[in-house]
């Protein structure tokens, strides 16, 4: 296979079906994710640059948020742009493979990677490389949420008795939450004691 071959390949991603979610989520969040993605890596990777050049100040827990924060650059820019890294064989296939999985499972992914290196070197650099890369993460876990119903569904599905059926709303005060509520009862004058 050749150097052009296996660019194209990439990054036409054939074996995807539908980038980023399924039919039902917009083309603006499907592909404004992935374009988020790619971008918070880029500054992922930079800003985990410069917390590592913190070492000069002998911090070493900055060092240490600076390499995470530069490695879940990297796998998000894998996962999200694999064309970028046409040297590695693997990345195509486990794209691919990340693809096929519940969107919920890159947002959990994509969140927990950002916040160790937030937690390590409390700053500006990793604050705003790794915020990218949680920002990220929230877009997919708000797709993996699915689209809100109409109003009318809503209003509909707030009326359905357990029982499945329709019931009129009722604003009766003795009106039971709950199937098995028992009515209120007074067993005295308000104001007595009813144990004397």
């Amino acid at each position: 296979m050749s150097f052009a071959e296996k660019l194209t390949g990439l990054m036409a991603r054939p074996n995807q079906q539908d980038p980023a979610g399924g039919p039902e989520q917009p083309w603006y969040l499907k592909y404004g994710s992935r374009v988020l993605g790619i971008v918070a890596a880029f500054f992922a990777i930079l800003f985990g640059l410069w917390n590592v050049l913190s070492i000069i100040g002998l911090s070493v827990s900055c060092l240490v948020a600076g390499i995470i924060q530069m490695l879940a650059g990297f796998v998000v820019m894998a996962l999200e742009a694999p064309c970028c890294f046409i040297c590695i064989e693997k990345v195509g296939s486990v794209a691919d493979m990340m693809d096929t999985k519940p969107l919920y499972f890159r947002a959990g992914l994509y969140c927990a990677m950002a916040v160790p290196p937030i937690f390590m070197c409390f700053g500006l650099a990793s604050l705003f490389g790794s915020g990218l890369i949680f920002a990220t993460g929230a877009v997919y876990g708000m797709m993996a949420l699915g689209k809100k119903a109409s109003a009318a569904e809503m209003r509909a599905a707030a009326q359905q008795t357990s029982y499945g059926g329709n019931a009129a709303p009722t604003t009766n005060d003795r009106a039971g939450i709950v199937n098995n509520a028992q009515p209120f009862s007074f067993t005295g004058a308000v104001g007595t004691d009813s144990n004397v």
